[in-house]
């Protein structure tokens, strides 16, 4: 247990943001149940404003923050769902929010951060790139960089995800959840630990990207490649993170391009909805390895919904 992490933490910053995120409902899907043999509460987090979680860490570090921080602005390096959220949030409360991205960032990105009020910076060919230039801004010009996973008050923030589901499904025996850098696992498996000592706890990874398996398992694999995932397509994960995983985590599971692929066009045929890559590994996960949670109930997060719409149609010709 991280003593920079705790149960109070998240519910604390439950608390703190209930009124400005929706609380996304915890549903049982006979057809998925039926179809892997056990039975599955999917978590549609893809219902958020920004259609992803991250605006919970966003929001909770934002509330966090001093007033003095909070006029002077915040900054991120994200082409993602991070970026979205925040800018989201940080307008809403005037504050403002600056977002690198890399000069690669498909427009349709770069419009929808704009959209929620986002200002964007384009810099370098890769992520990397961006964060340095995030953090070189962050010194001149006085800013407060907020990181999209390797926090604490951001991690109690993705954290309260796991509130509501055991709110509303108290059986839960294990959660099965998307780790890029590790914030959304990390404040979830805290919190239901904390309730609940005994729930199983089980990330996902793409098997391109397995960058928290292989370090919590001291292994050495390559990062590379292009995944339907690109959510979790995380090359370095958290330090903070990777800490509180290491004490929490019960196994890391890896999940395949096909497998992803196959769940995200499960989702839409059976539950009507639509997922991000990230937001189908749960149920990836559950699908290749039937055996490990039979019989179980097992609590899913679906935890984006932002995905490119002609990836999307050519995942759904593919599966045709």
């Amino acid at each position: 247990m991280s003593e920079r992490l705790t149960l109070s933490d998240v519910q604390s910053a439950h608390a703190r943001i209930r009124d400005a995120v929706v609380a996304t409902p915890t549903l049982y899907s006979k057809t998925l149940s039926q179809i892997t043999g056990a039975n599955i509460y999917l978590k549609f987090e893809n219902l958020q404003f920004t259609a992803a979680y991250k605006e919970r860490g966003a929001l909770n570090a934002l509330l966090l923050m001093p007033e003095e921080a909070r006029a002077r602005g915040v900054i991120a390096a994200s082409a993602g769902n991070h970026a979205q959220g925040l800018s989201y949030h940080g307008t809403r409360l005037g504050i403002p929010v600056t977002i690198v991205m890399p000069k690669t960032t498909p427009t349709v990105k770069v419009m929808q951060t704009e959209a929620v009020g986002g200002k964007v910076v384009l810099e370098g060919e890769k992520f990397d790139d961006a964060y340095k230039h995030a953090r070189l801004l962050e010194k001149e010009l006085g800013l407060t960089f907020v990181h999209p996973f390797d926090d604490p008050d951001v991690a109690a923030g993705q954290g309260t995800v796991v509130l509501e589901m055991l709110e509303d499904i108290p059986q839960l025996d294990m959660l099965v959840v998307p780790i890029g850098g590790g914030g959304l696992l990390s404040g979830m498996g805290t919190a239901a630990r904390g309730l609940k000592p005994d729930i199983g706890l089980v990330g996902v990874q793409a098997e391109l990207y397995p960058s928290m398996y292989a370090l919590l398992n001291d292994k050495q694999m390559p990062c590379e490649g292009d995944t339907l995932a690109e959510g979790i397509a995380v090359k370095v994960p958290g330090e903070f993170t990777s800490e509180v995983l290491r004490g929490l985590v019960d196994e890391i599971l890896l999940v395949s391009e096909p497998q992803l692929e196959s769940a995200l066009s499960l989702l839409l045929q059976i539950e009507k909805t639509v997922v991000e890559g990230a937001g189908a590994a749960g149920l990836a996960a559950v699908m290749a390895h039937p055996e490990k949670f039979k019989g179980k109930n097992i609590g899913i997060v679906l935890s984006g919904g932002n995905i490119d719409t002609r990836l999307l149609a050519n995942v759904l010709l593919r599966d045709l």
